[in-house]
């Protein structure tokens, strides 16, 4: 692909910029249009939000442990939804829903995309900022509000929305259908709406900033896979989430105006409603086009911070550069025709069912592509195992063990054994949940000092934050699977009911007590995340040896990234361990070359 130049910028007016707008305190750390500001705001909000929904988890966990139980927490927390301590079925549900809600959109999308496209594509690219500093700023804010309206949606009278994440109608398209429909259903609704606004701005920002503002002789072959995994994920995002905002404008007048878009024959205390001509399963499929693209607008990002991080801590290039960057975009594709896997037990025509199945076990290629090429980087590699090198590693783990129960999942036939069990639960969670927030992790490790001018973070806490996670996690959802194989239904308050289960209530008392340990070994990470925002060790400007732009920027932020001209970009981003005809390293006693020294005399660059 042609080189893209970047647009001729006054250094003078860069140098001085500080001097000729000073900055105040809100200009700069609150309606800031820097992108390095604006990924510590949506990286902050984020864990705010990601410490919200595993509280959630927890108290959801405690009542399928131990059912019908009093607990004092539950008195505290929940008031009068839980009467002398014992969890009311009416909020066990909402619990779960603003759960799936706060990880799935909050944390991995925005939470984990919104941090690392702000913080990485000007940087790696060589660009100054974001093609639009003030879209960005408008991003972030709209982000902040849809996450303030869905926290005051805990505090309405008749409760949160209550229909499971997915927010299938008609628990969610008739106000009086329960608690969990009324206000806080709207709220759901409105936070949402704002939230696609604010992903589609970031997304449009992170595509023409990639396109147009790559430094001189940065060609797209010559890209980090960072960089292809945001731009790609931010494509996929353009395509699908207007699908969504378009489902929650519907089922807005469906609750409001009178419509029945999606509501047919309902009966409610025996009164026959006015509704008909609609059909729930036209939401399933409108929410799935979005909500199948968006596990990979949550794990791609993730995806490609791991191979990041991987070849800068085996010292090796990436293996296939050119196969990941096909995986990528092929995943994308692959991503939006495969939706109606969700959907094998509404009714769908078992033809339509084979092709689904199809489409899905035709992505396990790019996915196994992927997959292989980390394991094959890793192969004889010189490996550095420091938080983020392990975190990256757990991640491949996850996805391969998740990854594995989804072929499952994806047949029609087998599915509908397991469908809405545990089993699905234990499949996303790991294959998209643990594994994306693996790479979170990974990514916080690695680019810390870039994104705190300097400091790095205590490696040892991080190890003891790695081993417990990854243990938990294993002990919370590999268990689920022979949950769900023994029948067990998903968002059940308590299967009490089904003698057939108390077996299984032991199992479920595991998996909340690792829930609970793997939650603690969380509050290790935040206390290492504050504390070395203020008290970490400042480290080398390269602390871990890497090739890509954004290391030969100054450690103390300035407005525009570099201080004089942007360097020029020579070779691929991947040259770790590079040697001579003699075995020697291109550069004498460094086992690395930066992207902005020239190939000298004789030098190939790597067909990757």
């Amino acid at each position: 692909m042609s080189v893209t130049a970047h647009a001729q910028v006054d250094e003078h007016a860069h140098d001085d910029h500080g001097h000729h707008h000073k900055q105040t305190f809100v200009t700069k750390y609150i309606f800031s249009q820097d992108h390095k500001m604006i990924s510590r705001q949506y990286l902050i909000t984020g864990l705010i939000m990601g410490a919200l929904g595993i509280a959630m988890s927890l108290l959801f966990r405690m009542q399928l442990a131990w059912p019908g139980e009093s607990f004092g927490v539950f008195e505290s927390l929940l008031g009068k939804w839980a009467p002398e301590g014992v969890m009311d079925a009416d909020v066990y549900l909402a619990l779960v829903t603003i759960h799936g809600t706060l990880m799935v959109f909050f944390v991995l999308t925005q939470g984990l995309s919104g941090t690392f496209s702000n913080l990485l594509i000007p940087l790696q690219i060589g660009a100054r900022d974001m093609a639009s500093g003030f879209l960005n700023m408008v991003s972030y804010w709209l982000f902040f509000l849809s996450s303030v309206i869905m926290i005051c949606s805990l505090f309405v009278e008749a409760g949160p929305a209550a229909a499971g994440w997915t927010i299938y109608p008609p628990l969610s398209a008739l106000p009086m259908a329960q608690p969990g429909s009324g206000m806080g259903m709207t709220l759901w609704l409105v936070s949402m709406a704002i939230f696609i606004a604010s992903s589609l701005m970031g997304s449009l920002n992170y595509v023409v900033t990639v396109i147009n503002l790559r430094t001189k002789g940065m060609s797209m072959t010559r890209l980090p896979l960072t960089i292809w995994a945001f731009f790609v994920t931010a494509i996929i995002g353009i395509i699908s989430f207007p699908v969504l905002l378009s489902a929650a404008l519907l089922l807005i007048m469906d609750r409001s105006f009178g419509t029945s878009f999606f509501l047919s024959d309902i009966f409610i205390q025996g009164e026959v409603l006015h509704y008909q001509g609609g059909s729930p399963v036209l939401y399933e499929h409108l929410f799935w086009f979005l909500g199948h693209p968006e596990v990979y607008i949550v794990i791609l990002p993730a995806m490609g911070i791991v191979s990041e991080v991987m070849a800068v801590n085996a010292r090796k290039p990436i293996f296939g550069y050119r196969a990941m960057i096909a995986s990528i975009l092929a995943i994308a594709f692959l991503s939006t025709i495969v939706w109606g896997h969700h959907m094998f037990i509404s009714g769908m025509n078992p033809f339509l069912g084979s092709v689904f199945t199809f489409t899905t076990l035709l992505i396990a290629i790019p996915s196994a592509v992927k997959a292989f090429n980390w394991i094959t980087t890793l192969w004889k590699g010189n490996l550095q195992l420091n938080p983020a090198m392990l975190f990256s590693i757990g991640m491949v783990s996850t996805f391969i063990t998740g990854g594995l129960t989804g072929i499952i999942l994806g047949d029609s036939t087998l599915d509908i054994n397991v469908h809405d069990t545990y089993f699905v639960i234990a499949h996303f969670h790991l294959v998209m949940g643990i594994s994306a927030l693996y790479g979170m992790f990974a990514g916080i490790y690695h680019w810390f000092p870039i994104m705190f001018e300097g400091k790095m973070m205590n490696k040892n806490l991080g190890y003891v934050h790695f081993w417990i996670t990854a243990v938990g996690s294993y002990g919370i959802f590999f268990p689920m699977h022979f949950v769900g194989m023994a029948g067990v239904p998903r968002r059940y308050y308590e299967n009490t009911a089904f003698p057939m289960f108390d077996e299984l209530t032991d199992i479920q008392v595991l998996m909340t007590v690792f829930a609970i340990i793997t939650a603690a070994a969380q509050l290790i990470f935040v206390y290492n995340f504050v504390r070395s925002i203020f008290y970490g060790k400042v480290g080398p400007i390269n602390p871990w040896r890497a090739t890509s732009l954004e290391w030969t920027t100054p450690q103390k932020h300035i407005h525009g990234n570099w201080p004089g001209a942007i360097p020029e970009v020579h070779r691929w981003a991947y040259d770790y361990s590079k040697v001579d005809e003699n075995g020697e390293y291109i550069i004498p006693g460094q086992d690395f070359i930066p992207q902005t020294v020239p190939l000298q005399e004789d030098e190939e660059e790597l067909q990757h």
